[in-house]
């Protein structure tokens, strides 16, 4: 059987953008839910309705013994991996255009570089440092001047940019805390438990905060759709990636889905998109992929990964 790094493009890559799509189109389903529901009941909403959707399965496929014994972990990282930065995205997207915040959500892997250097001792060498280094430029020029072309109000654009990057660096620390605690684990029994800890961790947010007035179907399709198809089916999809792919490949998603999540602001919700958010996009994109090793040198390439 082919591995991951020889099987047939064409054998995955239909997945592959499949999940770039449905991933760039939860920020356009977190603006719909969060107008009406607001920002910690979207989050709530989501990951309870994922939780019942994904449950059934893990169960149909066995992985009940492993998620009882590991519950504790797994529960933890469904609020630092799903309830935080959910709950941070659907606050920003009230404030600044989806495909901003899409763009911003793809420095994840940077965060995760960073992360994986302090916790678990990841090495990181001369070209890695250049790309964090590179990304975060790009990040800082972003925040300095795409909010006021979006066509947004830029009272709380600022803060909206810095609650999606603390979501990012959540999304950073789960996944050291995953390669620490949960590596291992079927994937299928982390997603579902994740998800219960998620909508456990908002539980009391969101029928705190639920909305006066009950919101129409729009929102309650805009939810039930991040649910099912943004995080249950695409849990699923992500890890046949993995599989199927490799992870390297896999984290590629990250830098697809901000052009769906674009088009989809412009399509449906008439957003604006400068040329300075899309030039710095390039350059957080092509940092990333120098600070995970997608990009390297002929020597670089040839070398083991670096650990401590």
């Amino acid at each position: 059987m082919n591995s991951p790094a020889t099987r047939p493009v064409s054998t995955w890559i239909g997945e592959f953008i499949l999940l770039a799509a449905l991933w760039g189109a939860s920020f356009l389903f977190m603006r719909l839910g969060a107008s009406d529901f607001g920002p910690l009941p979207t989050a709530g909403l989501r990951v309870a309705l994922a939780t019942v959707f994904l449950w059934p399965i893990m169960l149909r496929q066995g992985h009940w013994p492993a998620l009882r014994q590991h519950w504790r972990p797994i529960l933890f990282a469904g609020v630092i991996n799903s309830a935080i930065p959910f709950s941070l995205f659907s606050w920003a997207v009230l404030h600044i255009a989806t495909g901003l915040t899409s763009i911003l959500n793809a420095t994840v892997p940077l965060f995760g570089a960073l992360v994986a250097w302090v916790w678990l001792g990841d090495r990181i060498n001369r070209l890695r440092w250049v790309g964090l280094a590179l990304g975060f430029v790009g990040v800082a020029l972003l925040a300095w001047r795409a909010p006021a072309g979006t066509g947004f109000k830029t009272d709380h654009a600022h803060w909206a940019i810095a609650a999606c990057l603390l979501a990012s660096a959540f999304y950073g620390v789960s996944a050291s805390f995953a390669r620490r605690h949960l590596t291992g684990l079927p994937p299928l029994a982390t997603a579902a438990g994740s998800q219960l800890g998620a909508a456990l961790g908002l539980a009391l947010p969101t029928l705190w905060l639920w909305p006066a007035q009950m919101p129409g179907p729009r929102a309650w399709g805009a939810i039930v759709a991040i649910a099912v198809l943004c995080t249950g089916i695409a849990y699923i999809l992500y890890f046949r990636l993995i599989e199927h792919a490799g992870p390297s490949r896999a984290l590629a998603v990250t830098f697809i889905t901000p052009v769906f999540a674009v088009l989809y602001g412009t399509l449906f919700l008439g957003e604006t998109i400068t040329p300075w958010m899309m030039g710095c996009a390039l350059v957080i994109v092509c940092g990333t992929m120098l600070s995970t090793g997608l990009i390297r040198t002929g020597r670089a390439a040839a070398a083991p990964p670096e650990r401590a």
